[in-house]
């Protein structure tokens, strides 16, 4: 690795990467054979916002087979652009594992739902029993999902079909764990990540507030009974419909909302939602908070989420299951290709929204 002043001969890539940046940066040095992969850095000041730089140099170094990166130097002012020989296209879509698995999906819900028709003493084989609580979840679900994929493909970032993840009763109370999209390239910048981090908690919310007022409506509100029982958890917004629903605060004076399976469908996608915000890593919630936050003040909060989390599990035992799996899995950062540009200030507005909304749906003791 040597490193090469505005005088200095350099070779031809280099000198690419240079002459890209020169009316976007007000260069002081350029150095190359940086790690990853022999990139070249350039430092300097940039002449230009840091959103119309990045699109600039993104346009001019892509055909040359370079991906810029923008970030603020450490150890002084100013810029740094990495500039990285690799670009990223758009990937073929896979078709078949996502249909396989929605297929599979939908057959595990099914059962999972037949099993809530009232009065079994065993296991229902009637899958048709199971659609009401099918329709209810997946609509939610697949709302979630499609908003992200929506808005990253609008944004120009390459991402998979959703994967949805079926787990049939009774190893699960929903007939699936969800799915996941993965992102064939780095994001952006936070503007991009926000919005496509808050696509989906949005996209699921419009579906799930209606489904779970028509599964309300079909509900029963009954005396808890004398034996043994379990209620699903509140969070301040679904205590809140059943009171626009019933006229009460439930549970109370011995009495309760027996929900219908569409009902237990919209309370599930609000349950889904909250988890989803959760500001850790690469939940929805971490990306919002890493839009919002910048990366040094999204992972502190991160670690509070996880310390709160810690806690709750005196309250209920099951968050020692999510805890683990965001210790293992949850805490890696996104990488955006232009770690400068800054929301705006409505879009702050909006984010700081979204986690007004973690709140209202969150289920401290599900």
């Amino acid at each position: 690795m040597r490193e090469v002043g505005d005088h200095g001969a350099i070779t031809h890539s280099a000198d690419d990467v240079r002459r890209a940046a020169s009316d976007v940066l007000a260069i002081e040095d350029v150095t190359e054979g940086i790690d990853p992969g022999n990139s070249v850095r350039v430092r300097g000041r940039l002449l230009l916002p840091a959103d119309d730089a990045w699109q600039r140099l993104n346009d001019r170094l892509r055909p040359l087979g370079w991906t810029p990166w923008l970030r603020q130097r450490a150890e002084a002012d100013g810029t740094e652009l990495l500039a990285m020989p690799v670009t990223f296209g758009d990937r073929p879509t896979r078709v078949l594992l996502p249909a396989i698995l929605f297929v599979l999906t939908v057959l595990s819900c099914l059962f999972t739902g037949a099993q809530m028709v009232e009065g079994l003493t065993e296991i229902n084989l009637n899958l048709l029993d199971g659609v009401p609580f099918t329709a209810a979840l997946l609509g939610i679900l697949t709302a979630h999902e499609f908003g992200h994929y929506l808005v990253a493909r609008h944004y120009g970032s390459p991402t998979s079909l959703p994967y949805f993840i079926p787990m049939p009763f009774p190893v699960g109370p929903f007939g699936t764990m969800g799915a996941v999209i993965t992102a064939g390239a780095p994001i952006r910048n936070k503007r991009h990540l926000l919005a496509i981090g808050a696509a989906g908690p949005v996209a699921g919310l419009l579906v799930t507030i209606p489904v779970l007022l028509l599964g309300l409506h079909l509900s029963r509100l009954e005396p808890l009974p004398a034996g043994g029982y379990w209620i699903e958890g509140n969070s301040i917004l679904y205590a809140a419909l059943k009171y626009a629903v019933f006229g009460q605060l439930l549970p109370s004076g011995g009495m309760d909302v027996i929900i219908h399976p569409v009902a237990f469908a919209g309370w599930a996608g609000l349950l889904v939602t909250g988890l989803n915000l959760i500001p850790v890593g690469q939940l929805d919630g971490g990306h919002i908070a890493y839009a919002l936050l910048g990366a040094r003040r999204a992972r502190t909060l991160g670690w509070v989420a996880l310390v709160g989390l810690a806690l709750l599990t005196f309250r209920w035992q099951g968050w020692l299951l999510w805890l683990g799996l965001l210790l293992l899995f949850g805490r890696v950062q996104d990488t955006l290709m232009d770690d400068i540009t800054e929301l705006t200030d409505r879009q702050r507005v909006f984010a700081l929204g979204m986690l007004v909304v973690l709140v209202l749906v969150f289920v401290p003791i599900p």
